[in-house]
């Protein structure tokens, strides 16, 4: 792995929260992801399952992490299966965890080889009752691919019918959208890679540079820093592409007097930032341009201000609703007789501005946490209004990551990361 190892006594605290949680006589299953093919012998990289990860630091294929806090036996409470490694496989695939190094990574003393999963798998269900499952639940997961989980689900319920079984991802969602301090250094290092590779870029563009050569401007600078990459696929859309929300061709040219949105961010050790910018191609904004783009940034700074515990999300986006509508009245682009007539269900504001202001952040982009629950300190979240104008070809977009303080104001992830249009204008113009 790219990244610094990770302290093993963070997925200690994971797993003994986890286990505190999990019914009597019970065993919980956390399988890691497949590798998924492309064609012939080729393979996408491998991306582990977050949960294991969360539970077990392990980031490595065909992996799997039962935890039995009940099991009579200490050695059966917290075991890790490894694929076990050869000469063969360490020369044409490299390092394996070995099982002193996984105990050294986890902090799970007993680590076992893969092939004898069944075996103590059995000895471990005659002492339960319950078995805990790990189904997606999150509110946006849209999967129709079998995993490597669906599969062992699908084994479970045909060789233990007699046992009882309940749901991991409601504890999950709980328990990550909550971040360890350690969790909170990660996603710190990753919005810091981001700050590189955005200041990168703020030196090299200008009219004639091609979005996708931003693309790999932010790559090298991203790599360079220990991050595998994107934290997610890059958005890099110049001129009119702002008003596509989801634009990831990043294949057009960028012209004098266009603006850029950028929706791309680094990930570290699995960590996920998630940035948005908007800056001037030739490093000027236009009146029109800057005002919208203040409008913009108001309604980020005036939303912060609202994360705060006990803060529910779906009435947060009301109120965020209610200043977009006051800026864009500002704007022009809406008038007295738009807002007096709207849908409630699809309220004025949404024609400019028609995706939500706040997901939760961590592991995942759009990490875990029950959206009907009041928010807490140590949740992170993103803050990303935007004004869409096809009619002027251009849309404006800004986002930063903020952490819930137990009271008072979040604190900003991305503090150090460029926001204001003059301060964008003069690094631009002095090339970084």
């Amino acid at each position: 792995m790219k990244y610094h190892q990770i302290p093993a006594s963070l997925f200690i605290k994971n797993r003994k929260k986890f286990m505190a949680e999990m019914k009597p006589k019970s065993v919980a299953v956390f399988n890691s992801n497949d590798i998924y093919p492309v064609s012939a012998d080729s393979t996408l990289p491998f991306a582990q399952h977050r949960d294991i990860f969360y539970l077990s630091g392990a980031d490595q294929e065909e992996s799997i992490l039962l935890l039995c806090p009940d099991a009579p036996y200490e050695h059966l409470r917290e075991i890790l299966f490894l694929r076990e490694t050869n000469e063969h496989i360490a020369i044409w695939e490299g390092e394996k965890l070995t099982k002193e190094r996984a105990t050294e990574v986890s902090g799970i003393k007993n680590i076992v080889w893969l092939k004898d999963f069944e075996k103590t798998l059995f000895e471990v269900m005659t002492y339960c009752d319950t078995i805990y499952v790990n189904t997606n639940e999150h509110y946006r997961s849209s999967v129709e691919t079998e995993t490597r989980e669906d599969r062992f689900i699908k084994w479970w319920k045909a060789k233990y019918p007699a046992h009882q079984v309940a749901k991991s991802n409601p504890i999950l969602q709980r328990l990550r959208s909550v971040k360890e301090q350690e969790e909170l250094d990660l996603m710190q290092q990753a919005c810091d890679i981001t700050e590189k590779g955005f200041r990168r870029i703020l030196g090299f563009t200008k009219p004639g540079v091609w979005e996708y050569e931003i693309e790999a401007e932010l790559i090298h600078e991203f790599v360079r820093n220990r991050s595998k990459g994107f934290a997610y696929t890059p958005i890099i859309a110049s001129g009119n592409n702002a008003n596509v929300l989801h634009y990831i061709e990043n294949n057009q040219q960028c012209k004098d007097g266009d603006l850029i949105l950028f929706d791309v961010a680094a990930e570290y050790a699995n960590y996920s930032s998630d940035l948005s910018r908007t800056i001037p191609v030739n490093g000027r904004f236009t009146d029109r341009q800057k005002a919208v783009y203040n409008a913009v940034l108001n309604v980020k700074n005036e939303a912060t201000k609202m994360l705060t515990p006990g803060t529910l999300w779906k009435q947060y986006h009301i109120e965020v609703g209610k200043i977009m509508t006051s800026e864009l009245l500002g704007l022009g682009l809406l008038d007295k007789a738009d807002v007096q007539n709207e849908d409630p269900a699809w309220p004025a504001y949404k024609k400019y501005f028609m995706h939500g202001t706040s997901h939760h952040l961590g592991l995942d982009t759009h990490d875990y946490g029950l959206l009907h629950e009041p928010m807490q300190a140590n949740m992170v979240f993103t803050v990303e209004p935007g004004i869409y104008i096809p009619a002027e070809k251009f849309g404006i977009r800004l986002e930063d990551n903020v952490v819930i303080q137990p009271t008072g104001e979040p604190f900003n992830l991305m503090r150090n990361i460029p926001i204001e249009a003059e301060e964008i204008e003069t690094l631009m113009q002095s090339k970084v």
